[in-house]
């Protein structure tokens, strides 16, 4: 009980930010046209490419270990807020090099960059991994929820006030700014931990670096398979037109992507946890999960193949009706 409760404040909070999400997503894509929302697209999923090195790998591993040895909470939280943001500063740095290697102009690379700014604030991060390891996923509930109306808010503002493209690239920036203050409000007034206390060791970082590098490295390549396709789009066909029907038929698909996600989270810490004390009961918890995503996922993706065409049509309307093809 204690995780499905866990897992259900995360899956309403999904829930809720799918269908606000989509709804202003929806409105902010019909604003922009094709166009202009294949452009922005792009920049997203090029930054998105290097987003692994940011991560660094360590969430899952963070989580376990503060499962394991929670009375290194200090050490653990500080020493991967600090890799964190090693992390997007070297992201930056690979960004400003790669962008060299491409044929953007400079408004397009001004945008890449100011999205890529938000990775600074998500090391502030670690916080959800302190609360994954707790199970008291609500409080990051909490945080998602407050961020993604705020967000909405001034996304729906900029449309009505007829805003420029660029100015949807600043709230990238600004919703990372709006979680990190509330996964901290959060943090001070629910954990018996305090952010001056976190300490940052060396020993801990080549360890947990240790560990993390094929994490690294698989992200990186989960990346390239999601984002890789619209970034090679704008370069080889040099169409945002193109990348805008792509967009949207991409966005449709990985609606759904926060199903296996979400089980898996909120399921890790109690696979953790039999792993250490029955191995059974630990092949038993793996068998579940595996088996309840692929109960819940294959239906969605037959249904919304068959459907494309009347899915894109009712929601983004007749000027994005090419991109039901993608879809499919």
């Amino acid at each position: 009980m204690k995780y499905f409760k866990n897992t259900s404040w995360l899956f309403a909070e999904k829930i809720l930010r799918m269908i606000v999400g989509l709804f202003v997503g929806v409105w902010v894509a019909r604003y922009l046209g094709p166009d202009k929302f294949g452009l922005f697209s792009y920049a997203g999923s090029f930054v998105g490419l290097f987003t692994a090195i940011a991560t660094l790998g360590l969430d899952g591993i963070v989580v376990r270990e503060l499962v394991k040895h929670p009375q290194k909470e200090n050490e653990l939280l500080g020493t991967a807020f600090y890799l964190k943001l090693m992390g997007a500063v070297l992201t930056l740095v690979i960004l400003y090099i790669a962008i060299h290697f491409t044929s953007n102009d400079h408004y397009t690379n001004v945008m890449i960059f100011i999205i890529a700014s938000a990775t600074i604030f998500q090391s502030f991060n670690v916080i959800d991994m302190y609360f994954q390891s707790k199970v008291m996923s609500k409080f990051v509930v909490y945080v998602n929820i407050i961020s993604l109306f705020i967000s909405s808010l001034v996304k729906i503002t900029l449309i009505l006030l007829n805003a420029p493209l660029i100015a949807f690239a600043w709230v990238v920036l600004f919703d990372s700014f709006v979680l990190a203050c509330g996964f901290l409000y959060f943090y001070i007034k629910h954990s018996k931990l305090s952010m001056k206390n976190l300490t940052f060791k060396s020993e801990t970082a080549n360890s947990l670096l240790k560990e993390s590098w094929p994490l690294i490295f698989v992200g990186f390549i989960v990346m390239i398979n999601m984002r890789a396709d619209q970034v090679m789009i704008k370069n080889i066909l040099h169409s945002n037109l193109i990348i805008g029907y792509y967009s949207v038929a991409f966005r449709i698909s990985e609606l759904w992507y926060f199903i296996p996600t979400l089980l898996g989270s909120s399921i890790y810490p109690a696979i953790i946890n039999a792993r250490n004390t029955d191995y059974n009961l630990y092949r038993h918890r793996i068998f579940l999960s595996i088996k309840w995503m692929s109960v819940i996922v294959l239906p969605l993706a037959v249904g919304i193949t068959f459907f494309s065409s009347y899915i894109i049509d009712v929601i983004y309307g007749e000027a994005y009706q090419k991109a039901s093809l993608y879809l499919q």
